[in-house]
């Protein structure tokens, strides 16, 4: 097993090239709007899992699958080159799902930030059900004795 800060760098550097090799060796038009957003790399070194996000519709997320399977192989040969490692981890893509989940809670976010607008908006002019200091105070000696 290898430590944790050499999978992490290992990661990173797999991110680094397969981003860059993605820009200038392959030459798949299908992968023009693809960017690589991070890399997990196991523990044992063996297997690398690559996260992407494509920037278009559903057929552009497919078209983009298909075009990453095709050129794995071309990838983990330029991985295996660049890094210098004695074996050279598989790569699997994912597509990332960080913009979607951050959109989602945009969207949540506006909600309730309109709910609380609406909740300031009716507190404003509301009055205390009761006295306007609802809070007991002291008895005073009576001045008058």
């Amino acid at each position: 097993m290898a430590d944790q800060a050499r999978a992490r760098r290992l990661a990173k550097r797999i991110a680094q090239i397969v981003a860059s090799a993605l820009e200038h060796d392959v030459k798949d038009p299908r992968l023009a709007m693809v960017t690589v957003t991070d890399a997990k790399v196991t523990a044992d070194l063996r297997e690398a899992t690559v996260f992407y996000t494509v920037f278009g519709d559903d057929a552009d997320h497919a078209g983009t699958a298909a075009a990453l399977a095709s050129s794995t192989g071309v990838l983990r040969s330029l991985v295996g080159q660049r890094t210098g490692v004695r074996f050279t981890p598989t790569l699997s893509f994912v597509l990332d799902a960080v913009p979607d989940t951050a959109r989602q809670v945009e969207e949540l976010l506006a909600k309730a930030q309109a709910a609380d607008a609406d909740v300031a908006r009716i507190a404003a002019g509301a009055k205390p059900a009761g006295e306007a200091d609802p809070y007991r105070k002291p008895r005073e000696a009576e001045e008058d004795e």
